[in-house]
């Protein structure tokens, strides 16, 4: 196989696969009922023609008919009249006129067989049309529910993947918030046991300055505490005053 054949083969298998893709099964027995309509129109045609054949081709033999007993009137007068020699002419263009007649029949025989075959066919075609009509709008009528069907089945399918992912957002949602509610539960309750204090000596100024405050009091006050109890201890007080005195 050439290579020219084989691309051509590839085109026209393309170019069929598109067209196929492309007919719809309601225009389709539309164009098949309109061509056999064609058909049925073309059989009527070939049946008028051959009936006019046949109609003229029998006008005809009534004439050569017409004219042979006409003749043969002619040769009996013309015998009663004595005149033997015309009617030897009359019959001889009697003889004439029926050897036309006799020519004439089998065109007329293949004639009314072929009108009766075509009478026939056109029968058998007008009887296809007619079933094959029926057909074609149960048909049709089947292709539109089925194209409906497709069509909702198309549109569910669509809602469920809708839905799918509806469904799949509402729960990463969920997580999100639940993950969300437990970090804020959680920060919560580690601020309330105070294990994300600042030990770092980090907060603001205001801060820095109470807690200053508090221990410079508790100074304050264990120093006080510490003198009253020196001065509660004479011992402790006169040691302290011999250890603490110059040397002379």
């Amino acid at each position: 196989m050439g290579l020219f054949q084989r691309a051509h083969e590839i085109v026209e298998a393309k170019a069929n696969k598109a067209l196929d893709s492309a007919e719809k099964p309601d225009e389709m027995l539309d164009l098949s009922y309109e061509k056999m309509l064609e058909q049925i129109t073309q059989v009527k045609r070939s049946l008028v023609d051959i009936a006019a054949s046949r109609k003229q081709l029998e006008l005809q033999e009534q004439q050569l008919q017409h004219s042979v007993d006409h003749l043969q009137d002619q040769a009996k007068q013309s015998l009663t009249a004595g005149r033997e020699d015309l009617a030897k002419e009359a019959l001889a263009r009697k003889a004439t006129a029926q050897e036309q007649i006799d020519g004439m029949e089998p065109q007329h025989q293949q004639l009314t067989e072929e009108e009766d075959k075509l009478t026939k066919t056109l029968a058998a075609l007008q009887t296809r049309v007619n079933q094959f009509r029926s057909q074609k709008e149960v048909l049709k009528a089947q292709y539109t529910a089925s194209s409906a069907m497709s069509s909702v089945n198309e549109s569910v399918a669509g809602i469920s993947k809708s839905f799918s992912d509806s469904g799949a957002a509402l729960q990463r949602a969920q997580d999100k918030i639940a993950n969300m509610q437990a970090r804020s539960g959680a920060l919560d309750e580690l601020l309330e046991s105070g294990a994300l204090e600042d030990v770092g000596g980090g907060g603001d100024d205001i801060q820095k300055e109470l807690d200053a405050v508090a221990t410079k009091s508790n100074v304050d006050s264990e120093l006080e505490a510490l003198k009253a109890q020196m001065a509660s201890s004479p011992a402790i007080g006169a040691g302290s005053e011999s250890t603490t005195a110059p040397a002379s």
